[in-house]
């Protein structure tokens, strides 16, 4: 069995903990039953990441199969890796997702992808990373008296993801600890506002809302001390043709949505930009993902 699971970008500016999109950039689990316990790493992303009965993908599987009684079978797991961890990518998602969706696969399948999205927001705190990588496309999670309300507002073939990784990382904790606990009622507002216009752009294809859409007041301005030439980049994007631009979670990635064919300036431009500040990047330009986390069988 091999289950892959998308790489996500969270907020894209104003939908705070709600609002995430999958990209084409991949994590993949191989599980091999009747085997001894062994986890095993490959991919561009190996260091930091445990092999042992610590590893989140395991953890994850095993919580699954507490949840629904189901004896925790023999096998071996191969992690192979591209999304990079703590850079506001989604990687602790993919691991969640991937394990709830290869440890149902391995239990007969009895949890919908709807109830395994409440166990991923369980686990992982906030839903918008987690509903994207099991979902696809872009989307909108919104908590109800009955759990999180996953809604899909589109697939977005044609935009493209021009996606600055800096050499640094940021742990969510860190991100979100530096935010101040308290906002203004004109903040609330602003955001309230844009998020809404950003989900009628997503929804009608009217990118050219997307600048005023993505622009934010709760989060990126106060995150943005912990990285070096943020909203420089952010407005070197906006200049070169992106229709938007924000930083990807928590950061310290930062995505621009764009036609085409003004990638190539846009990444140019970005990955200046940053560089000046003394930080080294790295660019990629990546479609959005439409399908979600995906189990096969593998031959």
């Amino acid at each position: 069995m091999i289950v892959k699971i998308p790489a996500t970008s969270a907020n894209l500016g104003p939908g705070f903990d709600c609002l995430g999109l999958a990209l084409q950039l991949y994590n993949f689990i191989k599980v091999e039953t009747g085997r001894p316990f062994q986890i095993s790493l490959t991919g561009t992303y190996c260091e930091g990441i445990s092999i042992d009965e610590s590893n989140l993908v395991w953890r994850t599987m095993c919580y699954l199969w507490s949840r629904i009684n189901y004896p925790t079978p023999s096998v071996a797991l191969t992690l192979e890796n591209h999304i990079p961890p703590a850079r506001g990518l989604g990687s602790s998602s993919a691991a969640i997702v991937g394990g709830l969706v290869a440890a149902n696969a391995l239990a007969g399948s009895p949890l919908s992808t709807l109830e395994l999205l409440q166990l991923a927001n369980t686990l992982e705190g906030h839903p918008d990373n987690v509903t994207p990588a099991l979902y696809g496309g872009i989307t909108l999670a919104v908590p109800s008296e009955e759990g999180i309300l996953p809604r899909i507002l589109g697939q977005a073939g044609d935009l493209k993801a021009v996606v600055l990784i800096p050499d640094l990382r940021l742990k969510t904790e860190k991100a979100r600890g530096i935010l101040p606990p308290q906002v203004s009622r004109q903040e609330a507002v602003f955001n309230i506002s844009h998020a809404g216009l950003l989900i009628d752009a997503f929804i009608r294809g009217e990118y050219s809302l997307l600048k005023e859409g993505m622009r934010d007041l709760l989060h990126q301005n106060q995150r943005a001390v912990l990285i070096p030439g943020m909203l420089e980049t952010l407005k070197a994007a906006l200049d070169a043709g992106a229709y938007g631009a924000a930083l990807s979670g928590s950061g310290p990635t930062l995505i621009a949505l764009a036609p085409e064919a003004a990638t190539k300036s846009i990444a140019g431009d970005m990955l200046n930009t940053m560089e000046r500040h003394g930080t080294k990047v790295q660019t990629s330009v990546l479609d959005i993902d439409a399908g979600g986390a995906v189990c096969s069988i593998s031959q």
